[in-house]
């Protein structure tokens, strides 16, 4: 990786870090700057403007998940083989992967949900596609396919699990949150694979 390259990897490694832990609004030019050894005018030759360095940050976060959660899966079968490696591999994103500042996508969900703008329009379409992906593989979960309104519940359980968990385990320190979760994803796909 040419030196440009790996300073601008740091950039944004370091905004999502921040954005994670203390949001979008609350991260300044200087304190990104300070955290990678650069002025703020350095940032300035890698990025035009603090929101067009915030746009990258979310959007090779997102990238970063799909990444961790998505491709690794692509050889399992489809249905429910696929969909248990998914969410535990979501929890591991949330316990271990992004363990030092939290997620970036989680918090920026809470942040960005009532602001108006183009971080908000990125997520927005990320959180859609990443939905999209999801509905298409949990309809596979029986023979003949869930329905499109069977599967859009399916996901939002499942993200719900997935958010249950993370407040159960950052917040209340509740060593037993993962062990719930995926019991409650486990009945959750045996009712659906039933139904």
């Amino acid at each position: 990786m040419r030196k440009g390259d790996a300073t601008k990897a740091r950039i944004l490694d370091e905004t999502a870090r921040q954005a994670a832990m203390k949001g979008f609004g609350a991260v300044s030019l200087n304190d990104v700057a300070e955290a990678v050894g650069l002025s703020k005018s350095g940032l300035f030759k890698h990025f035009e403007s603090k929101e067009a360095m915030e746009l990258v940050a979310l959007d090779r976060e997102f990238d970063r998940f799909v990444d961790f959660v998505w491709t690794p899966v692509l050889d399992l079968p489809q249905g429910r083989p696929r969909l248990e490696r998914i969410f535990e591999l979501w929890l591991n994103w949330s316990e271990v992967e992004r363990a030092a500042g939290g997620c970036l996508i989680m918090a920026a969900s809470i942040e960005l949900d009532d602001q108006p703008g183009p971080l908000r329009d990125l997520l927005q379409k990320k959180v859609r596609q990443w939905r999209k992906t999801l509905s298409r593989e949990i309809k596979k979960l029986r023979d003949p396919e869930l329905t499109d309104e069977d599967a859009a519940i399916f996901a939002f359980q499942m993200k719900s699990y997935v958010l249950g968990h993370n407040d159960a385990r950052r917040l209340l320190e509740d060593a037993g949150a993962r062990r719930i979760a995926t019991a409650s994803f486990a009945a959750l796909m045996d009712r659906a694979a039933t139904e």
